[in-house]
């Protein structure tokens, strides 16, 4: 069986700010009706952002999702649970929303309101409209499956456009950080390509880090 790295499906986009984006592109990837997932910056006016030089920008992951499966109130949902919108933090790392379409907006605004009237201090989460998207640097992209070569070099996942478009990769870089569930591996794996090989060896890597934080 082949390698499923593009999954052509009609997609929606969301993109979030909530911290450090190694850990958020887990988050997202390995939720069931992601289809991909990049890391970059964005939500500021300065040019051409880099990691040494981020200016007024927010570390960022869009996700590409297939609505039919996943929809974007759940995605929101795992956006309020997985970070503390009350945490007063420097740019870099605030909490944001860049909604793609005014349903999204609409609906952001109506979490946040809900998350406002239990909360004991001030929502600082900005929820603003997407302009632009800069890639991350290549060694950022699925952070920590590139910590596994033996992985990505079996799988064709060693170069960057690769790692920001595939689905099996956004997968993978969850797993491998005990993102998911056993039960999403064992019912995913085949239909990605993956064999036994490989999904042992994932799998051992995901019972090794399951229950454990995620942030970076």
């Amino acid at each position: 069986m082949s390698l499923l790295h593009n999954v052509d499906v009609p997609f929606e986009k969301a993109t979030f700010g909530l911290g450090c984006f190694w850990g958020v592109e887990t988050l997202f990837g390995g939720k069931t009706g992601v289809l991909r997932t990049r890391v970059g910056y964005g939500g500021g006016k300065a040019p051409n952002p880099t990691y040494k030089n981020i200016q007024d920008h927010t570390e960022i992951t869009q996700v590409d999702f297939d609505p039919k499966i996943v929809s974007y109130e759940e995605l929101l949902d795992m956006f309020w649970k997985n970070h503390d919108p009350t945490f007063k933090t420097k740019t870099q790392y605030c909490s944001l929303i860049l909604y793609h379409s005014p349903e999204q907006k609409s609906l952001a605004e109506k979490t946040r309101d809900e998350v406002k009237k239990t909360s004991k201090d001030e929502v600082l989460t900005r929820i603003e409209p997407f302009e632009i998207f800069y890639d991350a640097e290549g060694y950022h992209q699925k952070f920590y499956v590139q910590h596994h070569p033996w992985l990505c070099a079996k799988l064709e996942l060693d170069d960057t456009d690769c790692l920001l478009n595939s689905t099996l990769a956004a997968r993978l870089n969850a797993w491998v950080t005990g993102v998911g569930s056993l039960s999403q591996i064992e019912e995913e794996a085949p239909k990605l390509g993956l064999d036994e090989t490989t999904v042992e060896y994932v799998r051992r890597f995901f019972i090794k880090y399951q229950n454990r934080s995620h942030t970076c």
